[in-house]
């Protein structure tokens, strides 16, 4: 089973307004963002589909990434995804101000024969019958990990509750976990969704950080604490794209590792919102993420204190 990931998601223009700052048809998407942070451990295959407006340089730095993109369907005369938003000082919540879809309408995601045999799949935030789509033409994996929405949790609901039979990993919010159980418990409402098939769930909780839950046990990490968020767009698949990316590099996906990746997943997503568009994971590098790392380990690391101590208080 080889280490190659595959990642199918939106490649996309963003006009972004934060309190720091505005930006106009900045590069972006989901696909974009996890490819560019996953590629920082493993080869990465990306499907997308985009317009022949969308930047060659854009291109041409993912394949110099090791980012291969016989999935990149560019379809002549299309406008790629277009999306604009704006942030206020609350960035844990986005307000559209504009969605034209375009050519993402009508994406029918075909996997190349490379990406068929890619042991790490991640299928970012699409339509539920397109991830099914995928997974019907993926040979064989290791792991694959799917993210959601609020959206598909009202709109596809049996299509998105057969993607989670099929993957091994289900990345939500607290809302859309609340949404998809009926249950404000979110305990409660995480043990129900292990039961719609997946192993593992992993909570995305923004500037709170990101907790893991198995049948074992309960994981959680706060984020990286960072002077100045300026733009958390892409934040989500950049965690993506570092956790599947490092998962792919050390192979095993025993809960040790599944605590790695969540660790290394907020420290690539650190990264991410310190600047517009991936301007951010461009800068990151190797030191600067172990670092950041092992500052996180600190953080949540404490001597254990033993029984008999507590009794006799």
């Amino acid at each position: 089973m080889n280490n190659e990931i595959l990642i199918v998601g939106s490649l996309a223009l963003d006009t972004v307004e934060t309190p720091f700052g505005r930006i106009e048809d900045a590069v972006g998407g989901a696909g974009l963002y996890a490819a560019t942070a996953a590629s920082l451990f493993a080869p990465v295959h990306l499907v997308a589909v985009i317009g022949d407006d969308f930047p060659q340089q854009a291109l041409d730095e993912l394949a110099g990434r090791g980012v291969a993109l016989e999935g990149v369907q560019c379809v002549a005369g299309g406008r790629s995804f277009r999306w604009s938003g704006r942030y206020e000082y609350d960035m844990n919540n986005a307000e559209t101000l504009d969605t034209q879809l375009n050519v993402f309408a009508d994406f029918n995601p075909v996997l190349p024969e490379s990406a068929r045999r890619c042991g790490y799949v991640f299928l970012a935030n699409i339509l539920p019958s397109l991830q099914l789509k995928v997974l019907e033409q993926v040979e064989q994996s290791r792991l694959t990990i799917c993210d959601t929405m609020n959206f598909w949790i009202e709109k596809a609901r049996d299509e998105l509750l057969e993607v989670f039979r099929q993957v091994d990993i289900v990345t939500m919010n607290d809302a859309e976990l609340r949404q998809l159980t009926g249950e404000p418990n979110l305990a409660k409402a995480a043990t129900k969704v292990l039961t719609m098939g997946p192993q593992y769930l992993i909570i995305k909780k923004g500037e709170y950080g990101a907790s893991l839950v198995l049948a074992e046990g309960h994981f959680a990490l706060p984020c990286y604490p960072l002077p100045t968020v300026v733009d958390p767009t892409g934040a989500g698949d950049s965690f993506a794209g570092g956790l599947i990316g490092f998962l792919a590099w050390v192979g095993e996906t025993s809960e040790q590792q599944l605590r790695q990746a969540l660790a290394i997943g907020t420290a690539t997503a650190s990264a991410c919102v310190e600047d517009f568009s991936i301007n951010g994971l461009r800068k990151l590098t190797a030191d600067e993420l172990y670092r950041r790392y092992v500052a996180l380990h600190e953080m949540v690391r404490f001597e254990e204190i033993s029984r008999q101590a507590i009794l006799s208080t």
